[in-house]
């Protein structure tokens, strides 16, 4: 058995630096991967070729895609993240336009004008919408 007496700081470092660098090189693959897929610059082709590469000679290709492909990843990423803030900045901006203050109230003044809503009910409606 191996007890804590056997490990020294220098092992614990040296066991960290290697796990956190396992974990780097996890992560830059799947960063690599998903750049691979998510490429509308690239066919069907050059996917398979890329992935081809970097699954067969790992370290080489994960090299050779950074340097040849490493600015492109960079803007697809920018890319995707101005498109998912579009996004919602649209979404935000629909939801709340559509049910502001000032656009309920001058639809229940129209009902009141109509005659569909009584005086009563525009007050009891007016208030709930002041106070939300």
């Amino acid at each position: 058995m191996v007890t804590a007496t056997t490990w020294g700081t220098g092992q614990v470092l040296w066991s960290m630096i290697w796990f956190f660098m396992f974990f780097i090189w996890i992560w830059l693959l799947i960063s690599i991967f998903g750049d691979i897929f998510r490429s509308n610059d690239l066919g069907g082709w050059g996917k398979a070729l890329w992935t081809i590469f970097v699954i067969v000679a790992p370290f080489l290709g994960v090299f050779v895609y950074l340097i040849a492909r490493g600015r492109l990843m960079s803007e697809h990423a920018r890319d995707a993240a101005h498109a998912q803030d579009v996004a919602a900045r649209a979404y935000i901006r629909e939801t709340v336009s559509a049910s502001s203050a000032s656009d309920e109230l001058s639809r229940l003044a129209d009902l009141k004008a109509q005659g569909v809503i009584t005086e009563a009910e525009f007050q009891q409606m007016k208030s709930k919408v002041v106070a939300a």
